[in-house]
C-alpha cells in the first residue's frame, strides 16, 4: 500500500513541477507558479506523512 501511494503522490510533485516550468516558460502569472510551487511542496509533505502513518499503523 505505502509504495503505491508514495508512487502517486511522486507522480503529482512531477506533475506539478512540470505545471510549473511551463508556466516560466510562457510567462504566467506568479500566481500560478507560487501554486505549483506550493503544490509540489504540499507533495514532500505528504510522502513524509504517508510513509510515517503506515510505519505507525504496521502495514
Amino acid at each position: 500500500m505505502k509504495t503505491k501511494m508514495v508512487t502517486l503522490i511522486i507522480a503529482g510533485i512531477i506533475a506539478w513541477i512540470v505545471a510549473g516550468i511551463i508556466g516560466l516558460l510562457i510567462d504566467a502569472e506568479s500566481k500560478f507558479i507560487w501554486t505549483c510551487v506550493v503544490g509540489a511542496a504540499l507533495g514532500f509533505v505528504g510522502i513524509i506523512y504517508t510513509v510515517r502513518r503506515d510505519r505507525r499503523s504496521g502495514l
